[in-house]
């Protein structure tokens, strides 16, 4: 018998935020990040949900293949803004 104890609960990924634009869809890539992708499968960046005492965030993000590490665009308390900011930028 093992005397090791449990100091932490079990990550519990979150479900998938809705979209209010059909431009874009997610693809889930970890437990809370998602792919972003256009209509032709293009990615555009990524979203992480991040939880934050007030409530989630969302973090719009890119990868940095030269690093191999993500690069923040923006925090954002509504998914669609989150988005708006990985078109447009």
């Amino acid at each position: 018998m093992s005397d090791s104890q449990i100091t932490s609960l079990p990550e519990v990924p979150y479900a998938t935020p809705q979209l209010s634009s059909p431009r874009e869809h997610l693809v889930r890539a970890a437990d809370h990040l998602w792919r972003v992708q256009d209509k032709t499968e293009r990615v555009l960046g990524h979203l992480r949900i991040v939880a934050d005492p007030l409530g989630l965030r969302y973090r719009a993000e890119r990868l940095h293949l030269a690093t191999g590490a993500f690069r923040i665009v923006g925090e954002f308390w509504r998914v669609d803004d989150a988005i708006s900011a990985l078109r447009y930028s």
